[in-house]
């Protein structure tokens, strides 16, 4: 989970407005135009678990459950860009949460792998800081990548497979990056840089690899404005 940012873009105008009619006639919320804006701020992929392969269906979340309430059920800075997966292990149960469109949540929580694949292998999220927020954040990542009934488990089964190849990849191209002479270096800073990005999967859990070994990469976190 990572920042994004409610840019004024044409998409993000078009939501407001068909929000705001959909208000004033009493009908869903759950517009083509909400949905192709929500899809823009987030890249594509889901604001909890950052997956973007194989995944089934996405649904527009409030972050803060609406119970009925009007304002907060059409409120454009309520939504949010969520898979099934991680929308219904949220539901009203995790609140509060961090919000990703204000804060920078991965300055808030580590995100590591520990161990190796078919050797206690895991995935941390460990609170930098003491909330309410953070707390409850902590604990909807934990549900969204374990899971806690047989089908959320399997669900997240395939989230971490999706994981792991994304971050064997990352891994690699920084690999290449440590390998190559400094002619060849420009275009594997450019892909690193993609890499940690808002419009790439599991970006979270590759800023969290180059903050870990910053001593070592510290070319790259200056290159792509990480600096912890």
């Amino acid at each position: 989970m990572i920042r994004y940012h409610r840019n004024d873009t044409d998409k993000a105008r078009k939501a407001v407005a068909a929000l705001k009619k959909a208000k004033a006639s009493n009908s869903s919320y759950n517009t083509p135009e909400v949905n192709a804006a929500l899809a823009e701020m987030f890249h594509g992929k889901c604001y909890i678990c950052e997956n973007k392969e194989g995944i089934s269906s996405f649904q527009i979340e409030h972050l803060n459950p609406h119970r009925g309430d009007t304002e907060l059920m059409y409120d454009w800075n309520n939504l949010f860009w969520s898979c099934a997966h991680c929308n219904n292990i949220k539901n009203a149960k995790y609140e509060p949460i961090l919000d990703c469109s204000q804060v920078d949540v991965d300055r808030k929580i580590a995100f590591r792998k520990e161990g190796y694949f078919g050797r206690n292998e895991k995935y941390r999220f460990i609170a930098l800081e003491e909330s309410d927020e953070i707390k409850n954040t902590v604990a909807l990542l934990q549900e969204a990548y374990y899971g806690s009934t047989p089908q959320k488990i399997l669900e997240a089964t395939n989230i971490r497979r999706s994981l792991r190849r994304n971050l064997s990849d990352f891994k690699n191209l920084v690999r290449e990056y440590e390998e190559a002479e400094d002619y060849d270096k420009e275009d594997i800073r450019c892909a690193i840089r993609r890499e940690v990005g808002q419009g790439a999967a599991f970006a979270a859990f590759k800023r969290w690899l180059l903050w870990d070994n910053q001593e070592k990469y510290q070319e790259l976190l200056q290159f792509c404005g990480l600096v912890l």
